[in-house]
């Protein structure tokens, strides 16, 4: 019966231990994924903004030879991130491929010019430079229109603005809610070994004395979990970098250290601040208060 109540209760330590660590390596890895956002604000910003599409529509009799000589003036533009030529003959196969139908064989005819799409730098993506960049294009002989969308520029630059301030504030959120949710789950922890605190301070044994072992196991607790959460979000980034290596990648060095060293500070801070507050809550309770 002893050896029974003895692997009971070490099985529900291990259980207890199993449970806080998993729970905080959850909560820590969401603040790892938002403090990786949140750092990569600009990043996301730039991003969105150097995918936007510009085109530069080309004469139908232009030669390739000098659409090509253009492509290579706008490459080596200040503003500039890259450009792509377009002929008659692929403008037609990819307006072919979207219709789902052959138009050609309706008009006998291509009635599509030649263009130059060119992806800008994040800074030159606003209607303001745009604007110049037009005029400038305009009055290249090789030149007939230059085509973007100034509502879709101005709604892409007033929603990145949005969007980091939604980021800023969801993370500051769910940084309350992580808290909260450790803070619950170490409570409880606490709560179950209260009669033990109780105990040992009954027979004489300082509150120092008594709060070491609980302070000890809060920081591997929080360690253990802050490497766990490090570890998923490494993975998740793994994972996804392929689709969003501009965006997120295993590379970021400074930046993923940076995102490491925050996680298990917070990890380690927040079981180490509740534990010892927790632990001298039950320490300053009578005896006969330890029931409710």
């Amino acid at each position: 019966m002893a050896n029974d109540s003895t692997q009971r209760a070490v099985w529900r330590m291990r259980s207890s231990f199993i449970s806080s660590v998993i729970s905080t390596t959850f909560v820590l890895y969401a603040l790892g994924l938002l403090g990786l956002l949140l750092i990569n604000v600009d990043r996301l910003s730039t991003y969105v903004k150097e995918n936007l599409s510009f085109s530069v529509v080309l004469r139908e009799d232009v030669r390739n030879a000098d659409a090509e000589f253009l492509r290579k003036t706008l490459d080596a533009s200040p503003y500039v991130k890259e450009s792509e030529f377009i002929s008659k003959e692929r403008a037609a196969e990819e307006l072919k491929a979207a219709l789902g139908e052959d138009f050609l064989a309706l008009l006998k005819y291509n009635p599509l010019s030649p263009s130059i799409e060119l992806k800008l730098h994040a800074e030159w993506t606003n209607n303001d430079s745009l604007q110049a960049i037009s005029a400038a294009l305009i009055n290249a002989p090789q030149v007939t229109e230059v085509h973007y969308e100034p509502d879709l520029v101005d709604l892409v630059n007033t929603n990145v603005h949005k969007l980091s301030g939604l980021i800023l504030a969801f993370s500051l959120v769910m940084s309350f809610i992580a808290l909260v949710l450790i803070n619950n789950t170490i409570r409880i922890s606490i709560y179950a070994r209260r009669f033990i605190i109780k105990t040992m301070q009954l027979v004489g044994a300082t509150a120092a004395f008594i709060q070491r072992p609980f302070l000890l196991r809060a920081v591997r607790h929080g360690f253990y979990s802050a490497l766990l959460a490090v570890a998923l979000l490494l993975l998740s980034i793994w994972l996804v970098q392929d689709d969003f290596y501009a965006l997120v990648n295993l590379r970021q060095y400074g930046v993923l250290a940076l995102v490491s060293i925050f996680v298990l500070l917070v990890g380690v801070a927040i079981n180490l601040a509740t534990t010892y507050f927790a632990v001298g809550k039950y320490l300053r309770l009578a005896e006969g208060d330890l029931y409710y």
